[in-house]
């Protein structure tokens, strides 16, 4: 029954309104509770209602029995919660098992064999410091070596005085203004380099100042007392001590010098932390040599040559020239000039073009100065003979090619000519009569023989293969046989054709070109010299004998009178070949070579000298070149004490070309 109003009537109650009816679920899990739980919390009201509902007259609705859940959804996993427990605590006592296993193998079982890694990748082995070797020419005179120098730095950290007075105290010795040392100062706390490359006097200086916080390290510095003497022979080292140009470069290894333990153990220093400070030698060590690299280059000829050529450079404003002397003997270089040239120890001041030397690195065609080795080809073969005639047309007609003699327009043809009298000329037209009396094949064959195509092998960096066209080429056409007769379609390096020539002046043999001498010990004396091919002859001793005869009477009737010395018998050839284009595409109507080549003494040939201009103003191989030889010679004469020839060749007035 409903409870009664406090007026004793009865009231009446609103009417209830119908909930709707839920249909319970069956197997409710958390998440449905959860829900319900957050909609109480979120809607109020709805427990509000709840508690306002009378509850006296409510019929209990009979308790609907819940589906049970099925068992894969009581355990997701299918594992009761302690198994799965026993199952995590096991794989991590695994895990703690394994690492402690393999700690224990790396402290206890590896640890000596790790400690030993650890250590070497810690410490770096280095070479100890010392010196390069010197570098002396044939005589015996330094043109490289190395000068003990020291390095300041500074620690102004380390300072026990005022930076200005340290500077004041510092700038005479250093001679530098006092603000400059200051500037330096400020660069930084510790390890600031305030002078380097310090005379040892200079450094010893510094050291008696004895202020705090200065330090002085001592190295080497590579020193060449000739400067640009012999810059194209003996080349330079950079900042790292590496030989980059001539010598220094090829004979790097050479001029390293070692060091070795009193028990003959080779020397190195480990440098902990990445110290590369070098170390110094201490008592234990011995030096193992002082030995020193000794060269075939004789100053007082370079000098001379360098002399000569620099003159006639700056007479014929010329881009560039070389000079180069060598004994045919042994294939020894006397002298070997390039102007312009650069200071060794001042080498970041030049064009790097000077560096390479160019009798060595660029090609050129030589013209009229390969005319004898062809006569000498000829001969040999026996495609000719010495008294051999021909006859000189003054210009001639291959294959729609003009070919004609460089006085064609001013002498037109010589006729008939000995072989002799085609040198004495210098006859194109001649030389190519001369070709076309050998095969072809038989022609490119001797070429090949003599190394065109090749290298000379000689002991400077850099050198380059002389070019050559294929033989199925060569053949193919007479054209390239007859511009070869007079030294035009190939290209060769000076250094090449100085070697050719020293064939004709030493009886036939082809020698290797070389300056090194070999290493000799302080008194002079040869501890190892360098070993060279063994010559490959080529002519016969009768046919260069009548080869140099014919060059000799070159210089005696022909266009290489400017070279003649008064008492002496001198055998030569002049050459004026035209440059290719710089698009390769044909031959420049200005620029040109002009070579000269000679044999001392004729009477008895030892020396070959070679001398090349680049691109004179005007003039020819007679009247640029020669004289250039002439005055190389004239040193030569005096340096060798060579005697004058038995029959003396009269003077006679200049030719040309």
């Amino acid at each position: 029954m409903p409870p009664s109003g406090s007026g004793g009537g009865r009231s009446r109650q609103p009417p209830r309104k119908k909930r709707p009816h839920l249909t319970p679920l069956v197997g409710k899990t958390q998440r449905d509770q959860t829900i319900r739980g957050e909609s109480r919390r979120h809607f109020p009201q709805i427990q509000q209602l709840k508690q306002r509902r009378p509850t006296a007259h409510r019929s209990k609705a009979p308790k609907r029995k819940e589906a049970a859940l099925p068992t894969n959804l009581r355990t997701p996993l299918g594992v009761a919660p302690a198994s799965r427990l026993v199952t995590v605590w096991g794989i991590l006592c695994a895990a703690m098992l394994g690492l402690s296993a393999n700690l224990y193998r790396l402290q206890v079982i590896e640890a000596a064999s790790l400690r030993e890694i650890a250590i070497s990748q810690q410490v770096v082995t280095v070479k100890p410091f010392v010196p390069r070797r010197q570098i002396k020419d044939v005589q015996g005179n330094i043109l490289a070596l190395d000068m003990p120098v020291w390095t300041l730095y500074a620690h102004p950290r380390l300072f026990m005085q005022p930076k200005e007075e340290i500077a004041k105290q510092l700038a005479p010795v250093l001679n530098l203004p006092p603000w400059q040392i200051m500037v330096k100062f400020s660069q930084g706390e510790s390890g600031i380099t305030v002078a380097y490359d310090l005379a040892e006097e200079v450094g010893q200086q510094v050291a008696n100042l004895g202020i705090d916080g200065l330090e002085l390290t001592r190295s080497a510095k590579r020193f060449y007392p000739q400067k640009g003497l012999a810059a194209e022979v003996v080349g330079y080292v950079d900042v790292d001590r590496q030989g980059q140009a001539g010598l220094e470069r090829s004979q790097q290894d050479l001029l390293e010098r070692g060091l070795r333990r009193a028990d003959g153990s080779a020397k190195t220093i480990q440098l902990k932390m990445g110290a590369l400070t070098p170390a110094p030698v201490d008592g234990e060590f011995l030096e193992l040599d002082e030995l020193s690299l000794r060269l075939t280059i004789d100053s007082r000829l370079q000098r001379a040559a360098r002399s000569a050529l620099e003159a006639q450079l700056k007479e014929a404003k010329a881009k560039r020239g070389a000079v180069m002397v060598m004994d045919a003997k042994d294939g020894s270089l006397l002298a070997l000039v390039c102007s312009p040239s650069y200071d060794s120890n001042r080498y970041y001041e030049y064009n790097v073009e000077l560096f390479k030397n160019w009798v060595l690195t660029d090609l050129y065609e030589p013209g009229s100065t390969f005319k004898p080795i062809v006569v000498a080809i000829g001969l040999e073969s026996g495609a000719i003979k010495p008294d051999s005639t021909f006859y000189d047309e003054g210009q001639i007609t291959i294959e729609q090619w003009s070919i004609e003699n460089h006085d064609y327009k001013s002498v037109g043809g010589r006729g008939t000519l000995s072989v002799r009298q085609i040198l004495e000329h210098s006859s194109n037209v001649g030389m190519v009569h001369i070709a076309d009396k050998m095969r072809p094949s038989l022609f490119y064959s001797w070429l090949v023989r003599l190394g065109l195509g090749n290298t000379v092998g000689i002991d400077l960096p850099f050198e380059v293969e002389s070019q050559l066209r294929p033989r199925w080429e060569f053949t193919a056409s007479p054209v390239h046989p007859a511009t070869t007769s007079f030294g035009q379609g190939f290209a060769i390096t000076p250094i090449q054709l100085l070697q050719l020539h020293g064939t004709l002046a030493n009886g036939g043999y082809l020698v290797t070109p070389h300056v090194v001498k070999g290493l000799f010990d302080s008194q002079g004396q040869p501890v190892s010299t360098p070993k060279h091919p063994q010559p490959q002859q080529v002519f016969s001793p009768e046919t260069t004998r009548t080869v140099v005869a014919m060059m000799e009477n070159v210089i005696d009737e022909g266009t290489g009178k400017n070279a003649q010395i008064p008492g002496y018998r001198i055998a030569g050839k002049t050459g004026t070949s035209q440059k290719v284009t710089t698009n390769s595409t044909g031959y420049s109507e200005y620029a040109r070579i002009a070579s000269f080549v000679s044999i001392l003494p004729a009477d008895n040939p030892r020396y070959v000298v070679l001398t090349v201009i680049d691109e004179p103003k005007d003039g020819y191989g007679g009247t640029v070149a020669a004289p250039v030889s002439r005055a190389v010679m004239e040193a030569l004469i005096s340096i060798q004490a060579i005697p004058p020839s038995t029959e003396p060749t009269p003077p006679s007035p200049s030719g040309q070309e």
